[in-house]
């Protein structure tokens, strides 16, 4: 339903931001728009308005899927002011429409035929050293990142994948989606990281598999209920995204 809604108002080959923190509607964009043959651009929702803007130019985005408001900042109202100094930019849907926006596709029309190295993604780099940076990443690429990392993890059919990073980033839409996905596992996602929540997810959701860049992976270990957690179901942790010293690999091994 989200790719033929796509289709009533982008062509395949446009690029489409999404502008959100972990929601399931972002991750059923994501896929809507790989059927839909058209490009995802995810964008850090702590994006203040002059870095929305650069991004929205620089990828050439025709459409933005946006939250109207997060960490009280008016996600909505810079938007708005995107869609009106940039002629490239002819849709913003709202979150809050999304029942409509799916509703309005046509449910005959055919989905375009997708080749592997089809551009699938613009990941956007930190932009430590000058402006973030648009890396183009294909169908083939990100699948199989994916799929084998997650075999990597030692993510088994069946098992559950707690992955408490942002979808905005590879290890969120990359690794956690399409790694769960690829590898027939279920999918733990926290809409923000916060060390008490993720450890009462995974011990509830019973999670095998879990990433995280070394600060979460400290927050957690260093969380006053971590001792009281019953987190025997949990087989692999994968850290990355910084360097990971070897105190905290030892840490987590004696401690689990």
């Amino acid at each position: 339903h989200c790719a033929n809604a796509l289709l009533t108002r982008f062509e395949p080959g446009e690029h489409i931001a999404i502008w959100a923190p972990n929601l399931p509607e972002w991750m059923i964009v994501q896929l809507g728009v790989g059927m839909a043959g058209m490009v995802l651009v995810p964008l850090n929702p702590a994006y203040q308005r002059p870095e929305l803007e650069y991004a929205l130019r620089q990828s050439q985005a025709a459409g933005i899927f946006f939250v109207p408001e997060y960490r009280n900042n008016p996600l909505a109202d810079w938007v708005d002011d995107a869609k009106r100094t940039n002629s490239t930019l002819r849709h913003a849907i709202s979150f809050d429409d999304w029942e409509t926006f799916c509703a309005g596709g046509s449910q005959t029309q055919a989905l375009p035929e997708v080749i592997p190295t089809d551009t699938a993604l613009i990941q956007y780099t930190s932009g430590t050293t000058g402006a973030p940076k648009g890396a183009l990443l294909h169908h083939r690429g990100v699948t199989n990142n994916g799929r084998f990392v997650g075999m990597g993890l030692g993510l088994q059919p069946g098992g559950a994948f707690l992955n408490p990073l942002p979808l905005f980033h590879v290890a969120g839409c990359v690794v956690a989606v399409l790694g769960a996905l690829a590898n027939s596992a279920a999918l733990i996602l926290p809409e923000v990281f916060e060390p008490g929540l993720v450890l009462d997810m995974c011990e509830h959701e019973r999670a095998t598999v879990m990433g995280g860049v070394p600060t979460v992976l400290i927050a957690m270990m260093e969380h006053p209920e971590f001792a009281r957690r019953n987190l025997s179901s949990l087989k692999t942790i994968g850290g990355g995204g910084a360097s990971v010293p070897a105190t905290l690999v030892r840490n987590i091994e004696q401690t689990l």
